[in-house]
Parts: C-alpha cells; structure tokens; sequence
C-alpha cells in the first residue's frame, strides 16, 4: 500500500459559517451538543472587506467565502496581505449558473456582465485579493467530493515549498433549478484555516497527514451532519467535527482509492 507523508502543519486560526452557525465557536457548541443551531442566526453572511456596492453585487457563495477567510486569518492574528491562499468549491456558485444558462436559453441577449463576473470558479478568490490587498499566489481548485482533501493536500504542498503559512477556504453554496437534480447542494457552508508549518514553540492543533492508496472508509457522522449533510462541502464535516470534539484522527476522502490520514495532537481548537 502506497504511503506518501506530508509536512506537519498546524491551524494557526479557523474560521466557519453556516446556516444557523454564523462562527466555529457556534459551529463547535452544535457538534458538542452543547447548543442548537441559532433560529435569529444571521441568513446572509457579511464581511466589511468590500465596498457597500461590491458587497450588494457579490453572492452569497462570495460573501461566505471571504466572511471564513477573515475570520480564520483575526483568530490566527495573521495578516491577510501576506498569505498565499487555496479556495477550494466542489461547484462554484451554482445558482448563478443556472440563472446563466436559463438566460442563454431564453434571452441569450439579456446576459448579465455582472452575474458572468461572479459565475467564474475563481471569483471568491478574486474579491479575497481584492478585498485584503493580497500579491500573494492564490489557488482555486474542484474535485468532486475530493474537494476539501485536495485543498488540505494543495496548502501542505505550498508549506512544503517554503510558504511560512497558507489560507485554506473551503466552501458551497445551494444549487436550483434543472442544475439541482444532478448537483445537489442545499444551504450554506464555509471552513477556513490558517495552516502553518510545524513550530514546536507555538500552540494550536498540530495535523500529520498521510495520503493513502485506499478509498476512505465510511466516516462516523455526528451532529454537524444532521444539519448540514445536503450542503456539497459536507465532507470537511468530518474534520470540523474531529476538532470540535477532540478526537485523535480522521479520514478524508481524497479521490478514487485515494485518502487522507490527517492525525491531530497539541491544543483543542477552542
């Protein structure tokens, strides 16, 4: 069985949102079951890094995006200029898409600029550079269910290269209309972490990661899966839920007969 070891990293600052989780300690207390979700939770999720007309024409899945990424970069008192960052989306923004597509159908002539602006798989990663002032390299990337592991894998691979510290936002947003029936995605849900390569002088959970040549096993859902399960970024699930309640390891689905052992050791992520 082949083994391919990864540089140890450590989550420097996190970052979640969710319907009726609007923050990780929200998210955490629910997969505790210390709390349930928040009925006045905020429905739309915010972030103050764009301009008021910016913020009205970027969607959800963008404002969720950025609201994650400004959130793990305060808790891990990092400077957002500065990190190189992964934005990784099983779908993109899909009713945007089906909107674009209804459109070409009916009244091809009547195509926003605008909502082609924020169709693009990279456009939360856009309005991130934007919106911090970031020179920094930044990563869009997609693989299915694959998604959130082969972030997890790009961001390790960029602390291996010398990057002191990577920005890794996962996120989805609901899918509509004929689009719906073969992608599903219901709600809103959105991860970020600030990983940063192995200080042994520093606190924080420290992740060692192994990717496996053998397909990842069915995973234990808990309480964040009974809410959260429709949503396409359902598979970061299992590690949010493993550092909620401090377990010792999880496995994440990583491709076809592929893995990833990520073991965790040091601090609970408070």
């Amino acid at each position: 069985m082949m083994t391919s070891a990864l540089p140890v990293m450590r989550v420097a600052g996190i970052g979640a949102w969710a319907n009726g989780m609007p923050s990780w300690a929200a998210m955490r207390a629910v997969a505790r079951g210390e709390a349930e979700p928040q009925a006045d939770a905020p429905r739309r999720p915010s972030t103050d890094l764009l301009p008021p007309n910016e913020r009205r024409r970027a969607p959800d899945t963008v404002l969720l995006a950025l609201q994650v990424a400004q959130a793990a970069c305060l808790d891990a008192n990092a400077d957002p200029a500065t990190l190189p960052s992964v934005f990784a989306s099983m779908h993109g923004d899909l009713t945007i898409t089906d909107f674009m597509c209804q459109t070409l159908a009916q009244t091809p002539t009547d195509i926003s600029p605008t909502k082609f602006h924020n169709s693009v798989h990279n456009a939360a990663a856009g309005y991130w550079t934007i919106g911090v002032g970031c020179r920094a390299a930044a990563t869009a990337i997609s693989a299915y269910q694959a998604t959130f592991a082969q972030g997890m894998l790009e961001a390790a691979m960029q602390l291996a290269d010398g990057a002191p510290a990577v920005l890794l936002v996962a996120s989805d947003g609901p899918s509509s209309g004929p689009l719906a029936a073969v992608s599903r995605s219901t709600g809103l849900l959105g991860v970020a972490l600030v990983l940063a390569r192995d200080d042994a002088a520093s606190e924080g959970v420290r992740l060692a990661a192994d990717l496996l040549s053998r397909a990842a096993p069915a995973s234990k859902r808990g309480r964040l899966f009974a809410w959260l399960e429709g949503n396409a970024m359902a598979p970061a699930l299992v590690m949010l839920e493993a550092l909620a309640l401090g377990e010792p390891e999880c496995v994440l689905d990583a491709g076809p007969d592929v893995s990833l052992v990520v073991r965790f050791s040091g601090n609970a992520c408070a």
